[in-house]
């Protein structure tokens, strides 16, 4: 599943503060509404309760659509070119400067947020806010995904266009980022925040790929939606018939899945790179992926093997498969023996409970999910071993060498291209604006006004009283 990204916060800022133009002078003061509007959806995405946040997803995509176009405008202006096939003349009057909250730096203590960093410049502005574009689409993909574990199991139409409406948002997401590699002021940032250097840009890039292949096929894969169907309370067609496991392409998912490993093997490697930097649950987040990809590709060849009638080699497949996701191999009659099948059987349980309640599931990018997958597979098999094929079950090492070289469902990801303002809007902003008429700050607090330590309001006081519980000038005490 999708990484849950936190999305960050902004100051706002008066951007005709720092530029001018005598050819488009509307230019700094719309692009800083425009800009408002984006911090204004993001503070009020952060005070939102998680269930609540999913329907401000597309508001944000929006409001950050509506900006970007505004901010390379004032990019490329400000670098002597063309605007819309205009001439714009933008002059720096001094360099940029504000602040964003960093999502996906490691916090200096535990339990608290990462720290607020001050930017300079405008490469830097326009890194955020891509970035954060990528989030979104991230974030819109896991809601899409979501409905596939319901307690309620979905269609196969239902799945089919969840699965394909995610795919193409990581698609997206993955275009922003390699985009942002491609702008040579990002590529060349090597003292930017961590969140927007280049080699985290390429990780999550690389990341969103993965989760875009991975995810390709699952409307297709009847074993995932067999364990799903277990959830549903309301199905009973378990009373009469077995779950219906149509012939699968097994030998090109397998390879597939491998590749996807592959992406996340080199997410995983640029992330650790960062020396303590990031958050370690993104590191954990990637490296659970890989497993998960090389454990479901296992689990494609053990389907291949069995087709082929070697049941043995199979089951094979599969303890090597569940060996990949860190699971104990141990059943009986179906059911985990021992205190690690206790564990993770609690920890699919709380995983449930996340999912159920809104929280933030699937940190485990679907290894335990899989985990049901490959046991509800080796129960069934092993027990068709036992009374009919009866073919020995070899070692798992010897077969690690038939492992494909992974392949590419998305050879050409598509190249995302951001919207640029064109002659007609450039034209409307050749008129002056209005002297008495100052840029939108927002409805909301400005993102530096948010409660650190030592300053802001104090733990439990009602909004707009903390100044009455200040200290005196006067006053040197604590007590």
């Amino acid at each position: 599943m999708p990484f849950p990204y936190a999305l960050p916060t902004t100051s706002s800022v008066q951007l005709s503060d720092f530029f001018s133009s005598l050819t488009h002078p509307s230019l700094p003061l719309t692009a800083t509404i425009k800009r408002s509007v984006v911090k204004d959806a993001l503070k009020k995405y952060k005070r939102l309760a998680g269930a609540s946040r999913e329907s401000q997803l597309s508001l944000i995509r929006d409001a950050l659509t509506a900006y970007i176009p505004y901010l390379l405008a004032l990019n490329t202006a400000s670098s002597f070119r063309d605007v819309g096939g205009q001439r714009v003349d933008v002059e720096v009057v001094k360099p940029l400067e504000v602040e964003w909250r960093t999502t996906l730096s490691a916090a200096a203590l535990p339990g608290r947020e990462a720290p607020r960093v001050k930017v300079i410049g405008l490469h830097l502005e326009l890194a955020f806010v891509l970035s954060t574009l990528g989030y979104v689409q991230c974030l819109l993909a896991r809601a899409q995904l979501k409905a596939l574990y319901s307690a309620t199991a979905p269609s196969a139409e239902q799945r089919k266009v969840a699965v394909g409406t995610a795919m193409k948002q990581l698609l997206e997401a993955h275009g922003i980022w390699k985009f942002l590699l491609s702008l040579p002021s990002i590529s060349a940032a090597k003292h930017a925040p961590v969140d927007i250097q280049p080699s985290t840009v390429s990780a999550l890039a690389a990341l969103a790929l993965a989760e875009a292949n991975l995810i390709a096929f699952y409307h297709d894969d009847p074993y995932a939606a067999a364990v799903a169907d277990t959830r549903d309370e309301q199905n009973t067609d378990w009373m009469f018939k077995s779950p219906t496991i149509p012939k699968v392409r097994a030998r090109v998912y397998a390879t597939v899945c491998f590749g996807a490993a592959d992406h996340a093997s080199q997410a995983c490697g640029l992330l650790k790179g960062a020396g303590g930097k990031l958050d370690e649950s993104l590191i954990k987040y990637a490296n659970d992926l890989r497993r998960t990809a090389r454990a479901k590709g296992m689990r494609f060849l053990g389907v291949d093997t069995e087709l082929a009638g070697e049941s043995g080699k199979a089951i094979a497949w599969l303890r090597g498969a569940k060996k990949e996701l860190g699971f104990s191999s141990e059943m009986d009659e179906g059911k985990r023996k021992g205190l690690k099948g206790l564990k993770q059987s609690w920890q699919e349980r709380r995983e449930d409970r996340k999912i159920e309640k809104g929280g933030e599931w699937g940190l485990d990018a679907g290894r335990y999910e899989e985990a049901r997958v490959v046991e509800m597979l080796e129960a069934k098999w092993e027990k068709e071993n036992s009374t009919v094929n009866v073919q020995a079950v070899p070692p798992i090492e010897p077969l690690l060498a038939d492992i494909p070289s992974g392949r590419e469902y998305h050879s050409q990801p598509p190249v995302w291209q951001p919207e640029t303002l064109d002659a007609e809007a450039v034209a409307s902003l050749e008129a002056p604006p209005d002297p008495n008429q100052q840029g939108f700050r927002g409805a909301e607090d400005d993102s530096g006004d948010e409660a650190v330590y030592g300053q802001g309001a104090p733990v439990g006081a009602f909004p707009g009283t903390a100044a009455q519980y200040g200290r005196s000038g006067t006053s040197s005490s604590y007590y």
